[in-house]
Protein backbone atom coordinates (compact mmCIF):
# COMPACT_ATOMS: atom_id res chain seq x y z
CA UNK A 1 0.00 0.00 0.00
CA UNK A 2 1.52 3.33 -1.15
CA UNK A 3 2.09 6.30 1.45
CA UNK A 4 -0.12 8.94 1.56
CA UNK A 5 2.93 11.45 1.65
CA UNK A 6 4.20 9.30 -1.61
CA UNK A 7 0.72 10.19 -3.09
CA UNK A 8 0.85 13.74 -2.14
CA UNK A 9 4.21 14.29 -3.46
CA UNK A 10 3.10 12.46 -6.77
CA UNK A 11 0.65 14.80 -7.33
CA UNK A 12 2.49 17.59 -6.01
CA UNK A 13 5.49 16.62 -9.17
CA UNK A 14 2.82 16.37 -11.68
CA UNK A 15 0.46 19.95 -10.84
CA UNK A 16 4.13 21.78 -11.11
CA UNK A 17 4.54 20.46 -14.48
CA UNK A 18 1.51 21.20 -15.75
CA UNK A 19 2.01 24.65 -14.31
CA UNK A 20 5.68 24.66 -15.79
CA UNK A 21 4.40 23.65 -19.33
CA UNK A 22 1.65 26.32 -19.10
CA UNK A 23 3.84 28.96 -18.08
CA UNK A 24 5.49 27.96 -21.28
CA UNK A 25 2.78 27.82 -23.77
CA UNK A 26 1.88 31.21 -21.91
CA UNK A 27 5.07 32.78 -22.50
CA UNK A 28 5.29 31.50 -25.99
CA UNK A 29 1.72 33.10 -26.67
CA UNK A 30 2.55 36.10 -25.34
CA UNK A 31 5.72 37.06 -27.65
CA UNK A 32 3.34 35.58 -30.46
CA UNK A 33 1.39 38.74 -29.21
CA UNK A 34 4.46 40.84 -28.64
CA UNK A 35 5.73 40.04 -32.55
CA UNK A 36 1.74 40.14 -34.10
CA UNK A 37 1.21 43.72 -32.30
CA UNK A 38 4.57 45.27 -33.44
CA UNK A 39 3.52 44.05 -36.90
CA UNK A 40 -0.41 45.28 -36.58
CA UNK A 41 1.65 49.10 -35.50
CA UNK A 42 4.02 48.86 -38.26
CA UNK A 43 1.17 48.58 -40.78
CA UNK A 44 -0.71 51.00 -38.89
CA UNK A 45 1.95 54.06 -38.83
CA UNK A 46 2.50 52.86 -42.55
CA UNK A 47 -1.49 53.13 -43.29
CA UNK A 48 -1.48 56.56 -41.73
CA UNK A 49 1.54 57.89 -43.61
CA UNK A 50 -0.05 56.97 -46.78
CA UNK A 51 -3.09 58.73 -45.91
CA UNK A 52 -0.76 61.64 -44.54
CA UNK A 53 0.57 61.89 -47.98
CA UNK A 54 -2.15 61.95 -50.00
CA UNK A 55 -4.56 64.10 -47.67
CA UNK A 56 -1.49 66.53 -47.49
CA UNK A 57 -2.79 70.51 -49.32
CA UNK A 58 -1.64 70.76 -52.86
CA UNK A 59 -1.54 67.31 -52.99
CA UNK A 60 2.50 67.14 -53.04
CA UNK A 61 4.46 64.80 -50.65
CA UNK A 62 6.87 67.92 -49.61
CA UNK A 63 4.04 69.54 -48.45
CA UNK A 64 3.18 66.46 -46.25
CA UNK A 65 6.91 66.60 -44.91
CA UNK A 66 6.47 70.12 -44.04
CA UNK A 67 3.28 70.31 -42.31
CA UNK A 68 4.48 67.12 -39.93
CA UNK A 69 7.80 68.69 -39.15
CA UNK A 70 8.03 69.34 -35.59
CA UNK A 71 8.62 73.52 -34.75
CA UNK A 72 7.92 73.88 -38.27
CA UNK A 73 4.40 73.00 -39.18
CA UNK A 74 4.65 74.00 -42.47
CA UNK A 75 5.19 77.97 -42.17
CA UNK A 76 7.47 79.62 -44.41
CA UNK A 77 9.57 82.77 -43.08
CA UNK A 78 6.50 85.20 -42.14
CA UNK A 79 3.94 83.70 -43.28
CA UNK A 80 1.56 82.35 -39.96
CA UNK A 81 -0.53 78.73 -40.34
CA UNK A 82 -3.93 79.25 -38.84
CA UNK A 83 -5.01 76.51 -36.52
CA UNK A 84 -7.24 73.90 -37.72
CA UNK A 85 -10.74 73.81 -37.54
CA UNK A 86 -12.66 70.68 -35.43
CA UNK A 87 -11.92 67.41 -37.42
CA UNK A 88 -15.35 65.56 -37.89
CA UNK A 89 -16.24 62.19 -36.07
CA UNK A 90 -14.22 59.14 -36.39
CA UNK A 91 -11.48 60.92 -37.94
CA UNK A 92 -7.68 60.04 -37.85
CA UNK A 93 -5.25 61.73 -35.17
CA UNK A 94 -2.99 64.34 -36.87
CA UNK A 95 0.40 64.68 -35.61
CA UNK A 96 0.07 67.20 -32.75
CA UNK A 97 2.17 70.75 -33.86
CA UNK A 98 2.22 73.91 -32.03
CA UNK A 99 -0.43 75.58 -34.34
CA UNK A 100 -2.98 72.24 -33.82
CA UNK A 101 -5.64 73.18 -31.70
CA UNK A 102 -7.16 69.77 -29.16
CA UNK A 103 -10.37 71.18 -31.50
CA UNK A 104 -8.66 69.29 -34.38
CA UNK A 105 -9.36 66.16 -32.79
CA UNK A 106 -12.51 64.62 -32.51
CA UNK A 107 -14.92 64.45 -29.44
CA UNK A 108 -13.60 60.96 -28.39
CA UNK A 109 -9.92 61.91 -28.52
CA UNK A 110 -11.03 65.48 -26.87
CA UNK A 111 -12.65 63.69 -24.19
CA UNK A 112 -9.89 61.72 -23.25
CA UNK A 113 -7.75 64.91 -23.30
CA UNK A 114 -9.91 66.88 -21.10
CA UNK A 115 -10.04 63.79 -18.40
CA UNK A 116 -5.97 63.92 -18.51
CA UNK A 117 -6.20 67.05 -18.04
CA UNK A 118 -8.69 66.97 -15.02
CA UNK A 119 -6.44 65.17 -13.66
CA UNK A 120 -3.29 67.09 -13.70
CA UNK A 121 -4.86 70.21 -12.66
CA UNK A 122 -6.23 68.24 -9.46
CA UNK A 123 -2.45 67.23 -9.36
CA UNK A 124 -3.91 63.34 -8.93
CA UNK A 125 -1.38 61.99 -11.43
CA UNK A 126 -1.33 59.61 -14.50
CA UNK A 127 -4.55 57.51 -15.26
CA UNK A 128 -5.50 54.03 -16.48
CA UNK A 129 -7.99 53.45 -18.62
CA UNK A 130 -10.03 51.45 -16.40
CA UNK A 131 -10.11 54.68 -14.58
CA UNK A 132 -10.99 56.61 -17.87
CA UNK A 133 -13.66 53.66 -18.21
CA UNK A 134 -15.60 54.06 -14.91
CA UNK A 135 -15.16 58.16 -15.11
CA UNK A 136 -16.86 58.02 -18.26
CA UNK A 137 -19.31 55.96 -17.47
CA UNK A 138 -18.65 52.97 -19.41
CA UNK A 139 -18.92 49.58 -18.13
CA UNK A 140 -15.11 48.45 -16.88
CA UNK A 141 -15.51 45.16 -19.24
CA UNK A 142 -11.80 44.34 -21.82
CA UNK A 143 -13.80 45.50 -24.86
CA UNK A 144 -14.52 49.08 -23.73
CA UNK A 145 -11.14 49.17 -21.79
CA UNK A 146 -9.19 47.79 -25.07
CA UNK A 147 -10.88 50.68 -27.05
CA UNK A 148 -10.04 53.36 -24.68
CA UNK A 149 -6.47 52.28 -24.79
CA UNK A 150 -6.22 51.64 -28.47
CA UNK A 151 -7.16 55.59 -28.50
CA UNK A 152 -4.92 56.72 -25.75
CA UNK A 153 -2.03 54.82 -27.64
CA UNK A 154 -2.83 56.70 -30.61
CA UNK A 155 -2.83 60.55 -28.88
CA UNK A 156 0.94 59.07 -27.67
CA UNK A 157 2.07 57.79 -31.22
CA UNK A 158 1.06 61.28 -32.49
CA UNK A 159 2.15 63.52 -29.64
CA UNK A 160 -0.99 64.54 -27.70
CA UNK A 161 -0.31 62.87 -24.68
CA UNK A 162 3.18 60.99 -22.48
CA UNK A 163 3.21 57.68 -20.81
CA UNK A 164 5.49 58.18 -17.91
CA UNK A 165 4.50 54.56 -16.66
CA UNK A 166 3.27 51.29 -18.38
CA UNK A 167 -0.67 51.88 -19.21
CA UNK A 168 -0.51 55.10 -17.07
CA UNK A 169 -1.33 58.26 -19.37
CA UNK A 170 -0.92 61.93 -19.07
CA UNK A 171 -0.70 64.83 -21.20
CA UNK A 172 2.04 65.52 -23.06
CA UNK A 173 4.18 68.37 -22.63
CA UNK A 174 2.22 71.83 -23.97
CA UNK A 175 -1.12 70.04 -24.29
CA UNK A 176 -3.85 71.75 -22.23
CA UNK A 177 -6.67 69.21 -22.78
CA UNK A 178 -9.28 72.17 -23.58
CA UNK A 179 -10.42 73.20 -26.37
CA UNK A 180 -8.22 76.37 -26.66
CA UNK A 181 -5.54 75.03 -28.27
CA UNK A 182 -1.89 73.39 -27.37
Amino acid sequence: MPSVVGLLEQHKLAARRRVDGLREEADRIQAELAAAEQEWMEWTIAHERVGAVLSAPGGSPTDAVAAERPGGAGTQAGVQASPLVAAKAKSQVPVRREALAVTALSADYQRILAALADRVRLGQGPLTCQEMASAFGMDVVPAKVEALRSKAKRLLARGWRAEPAPVRFTLARGVSGSGGGS
